[in-house]
């Protein structure tokens, strides 16, 4: 390789000719080079996609797709340091949370191995001597588009099924993490049971190649992580092929805190949850709903530790939050503030960017948290997508739920009460995919995740995972009884 970031398309490292610079977000530092890949990249991705899926023996050896998934984790695993390293230089996560999402991949791609190995059709006969059988089979070749806010995990959770499914994939990784995406294309270039063609792979800033993967009749399936608009955009796109989608979108997380909730346990997981991935994450806990009766108690301390939190770099042990992902997002998170405010939310903690001292080079944000009673501002309706809390009071269980469900996502949701039976009483009534009691960001490979409403389409992990890459075949024949004499 040169030291150019390149693409990794049918087995071989691709030059765009098209250079950008990839970017310390703590520092504005440029860290290397990466060639942008576009429409040209994602035209070859899939040819040669193609190529394997109808030459290769892929889809028809479940042996070797575990085989060959039991290696990917192994060599990602056995590189686990430098992946936690590239993800907190160009992503700018703070290093145990970079480890903490370099971690959850092995388990995820073994996992996907033990479906290959247990994947069964069924068979039957439906009157005598007639017999049928379904089949689940490969759909062909997969297109995942990998959004930039946790770009090791995200591409893991769509690839491992896509993989044990028996599909070939097209992967468009996010410019904003290309040093990231060539150390993990580097690493699969090396997984000796990955047949030629199987996975390939572009780094891209702009959407010129994921809109071809998107029209393109020769990708039948799409896994889509990333904002809710841009994945209504993509399935009016692929309509045309009615290609199927697995959609995993935007996320409003409510914190419901009732009377009767641990504090102590409470109030930590509630700065974590917006404080993790410096806030650009599906399920941040952007939304703490208080009941009256230990409201102020929670908004004192919700203060008091928010206030508390260090902004910093990844490369300092002392820091809590870490940067978004660059200025512009800074500037988006401000506006997106300075709007509620205007609006009659109450700024408990203002927070905002750094406009002085060694961090202002960086693209940091203080976190912040406004007092809201307007449950229409945007501020509660859309996602800020970085460390901007707000607060509402409700009075009633039947209130909470109201004030949870009235917006368009339902990722999921958190519910803090000493209570036995209330929390599964709310739990039911809510409109989100996952719900935490006690809890919050606990995620399971044996589990489905997935969102209601605006937050998706499908669901990643679990048994259900591998729905979006598989189609069902229907094969029924007759052989007729013995006739005795």
């Amino acid at each position: 390789m040169s030291d150019i970031a390149l693409n990794w398309i049918d087995g071989n490292w691709v030059d765009s000719g098209n250079y950008r610079d990839s970017v310390n977000p703590a520092t504005g530092e440029i860290i290397g080079r990466y060639a942008d890949g576009g429409e040209q990249e994602a035209a070859a991705a899939i040819a040669a996609a193609r190529r394997a899926f109808t030459e290769s023996s892929w889809k028809d050896d479940r042996h070797l797709r575990a085989r060959a998934l039991c290696e990917v984790a192994d060599i990602l695993e056995a590189h686990t340091d430098d992946l936690v390293e590239a993800l907190s230089l160009e992503n700018g996560k703070l290093k145990p949370h970079a480890r903490f999402e370099a971690e959850m991949v092995p388990s995820k791609l073994r996992f996907a191995a033990s479906q290959v190995r247990t994947d069964y059709g069924r068979a039957l006969e439906v009157a005598p001597g007639t017999f049928s059988m379904v089949l689940r089979q490969a759909l062909g070749v997969a297109g995942i588009v990998v959004p930039w806010n946790s770009p090791l995990v995200l591409l893991v959770r769509s690839l491992g099924p896509a993989l044990a499914a028996g599909t070939t994939v097209v992967v468009k990784m996010p410019g904003q993490t290309a040093q990231l995406n060539a150390l993990i294309f580097r690493l699969l270039s090396q997984v000796e049971s990955l047949p030629r063609g199987v996975v390939n792979g572009f780094s891209e800033l702009h959407g010129d190649g994921v809109r071809h993967i998107v029209t393109s009749a020769d990708v039948p399936c799409i896994s889509y992580t990333g904002s809710t608009g841009v994945g209504r955009a993509i399935c009016a796109s692929g309509a045309e092929h009615l290609k199927r989608f697995g959609l995993e979108l935007g996320g409003k997380t409510p914190m419901i805190v009732f009377d009767d909730a641990d504090l102590d346990a409470a109030i930590p997981t509630l700065v974590q949850a917006l404080t993790v991935f410096n806030g650009q994450f599906c399920m941040t806990g952007s939304r703490v709903l208080a009941q009256s009766g230990i409201a102020d108690e929670l908004r004192k301390r919700l203060c008091a530790q928010l206030e508390k939190v260090r902004v910093g770099p990844a490369s300092d042990p002392a820091s809590n939050l870490g940067p978004v992902i660059d200025r512009h997002s800074v500037e988006r998170i401000d506006k997106a503030v300075e709007s509620a405010i205007a609006a009659g939310a109450k700024p408990l903690v203002r927070g905002g960017p750094i406009n002085e001292g060694p961090l202002t080079a960086g693209a940091f944000y203080r976190p912040c948290l406004l007092e809201v009673e307007d449950n229409r501002l945007d501020i509660v309706q859309e996602e800020t997508f970085g460390p901007v809390l707000s607060l509402q009071i409700f009075d009633s269980e039947a209130e909470a739920v109201d004030l949870a469900n009235d917006n368009q996502y339902g990722l999921a949701a958190s519910i803090w009460s000493r209570d036995f039976q209330r929390p599964l009483r709310v739990a039911r009534e809510l409109d989100a995919g996952t719900i935490w009691i006690n809890d919050w960001a606990r995620v399971y490979d044996e589990f489905e995740e997935g969102g209601f409403k605006q937050s998706g389409l499908g669901r990643m992990n679990g048994l259900a995972v591998l729905d979006d890459f598989i189609e069902y075949k229907h094969i029924t024949f007759s052989c007729g009884q013995v006739v005795r004499q």
